[in-house]
C-alpha cells in the first residue's frame, strides 16, 4: 500500500505512514498523538509561482515535519528537523491560538 495524501471537501487527508515516518515515530500511534494534542499541524496554500502547492507542517515536541504536495497530492519536496533536547526554535514553532 502507498501512503498517501487526499484532497476531499476543502480537507486534506495525509496517510498516517507519513506523518510517522517524518516525525520519527510508528504509524500507529499517529491518530492518538493527534487527539491527544502531541502532534499540531498547519497548512498553507501556495501563492503565485507556488499556486497550486499546499506545505503540511507537522509538530512534535521538538520536532517539526514539513511536507510540500501538488494539487494532486504528490509529495514535491518533504523535510524534518529534530532539535533534540534543545527548545523549538521560535522562527520553527507552530502560530499559539
Amino acid at each position: 500500500m502507498i501512503a498517501t495524501i487526499k484532497f476531499e471537501d476543502d480537507e486534506v487527508q495525509v496517510d498516517a505512514a507519513i506523518i510517522g515516518m517524518g516525525l520519527g515515530v510508528d504509524p500507529s500511534v499517529v491518530q492518538p498523538l493527534i487527539r491527544e494534542g502531541k502532534i499540531a499541524s498547519r497548512h498553507e496554500r501556495g501563492e503565485g509561482a507556488d499556486a497550486g502547492r499546499l506545505r503540511l507542517t507537522f509538530f512534535l515536541g521538538n520536532r517539526r515535519f514539513q511536507v510540500i504536495v501538488d494539487d494532486a497530492g504528490r509529495i514535491i519536496r518533504r523535510s524534518a528537523v529534530d532539535f533534540g533536547d534543545r527548545a523549538l526554535p521560535r522562527a520553527l514553532q507552530r502560530p499559539s491560538g
